[in-house]
């Protein structure tokens, strides 16, 4: 069997390792290890950051609930429970978007859960 030789698929490998670098600070950008490194480490931080957003975001919509039942004389947790009781089925990015652009529409919902 004749001998195939490989340019052409590491040469399209080499390629996409520097493309998907491009930008990248020092060799990491040009020079194919360092690049390959790079996008490796790159890859598992995106993985994981992919869930810490969930949680950032979670905790960021709590602190706006938070900010916008406190004038009414509430708190987080006694409102989250109110809800609860009140079986209003309304999740905490949905509340925290109506507490943020719509206040007349919160302070409704507010009222009807602590009525």
């Amino acid at each position: 069997m004749s001998r195939v030789k490989g340019g052409v698929t590491a040469l399209k490998r080499r390629r996409s390792v520097l493309k998907q670098a491009k930008g990248y600070r020092f060799g990491r950008g040009t020079k194919e290890r360092q690049a390959t490194e790079a996008l490796r480490h790159a890859g598992v931080h995106a993985f994981n950051h992919r869930r810490t957003k969930k949680r950032e975001m979670r905790r960021l919509w709590t602190m706006r609930i938070n900010a916008a039942v406190r004038p009414l004389g509430l708190n987080y947790s006694k409102f989250i429970a109110a809800l609860k009781t009140k079986e209003i089925g309304l999740d905490r990015k949905i509340l925290a978007d109506l507490a943020e652009n719509q206040p007349d529409v919160f302070k409704t919902i507010v009222e009807k859960a602590t009525a």
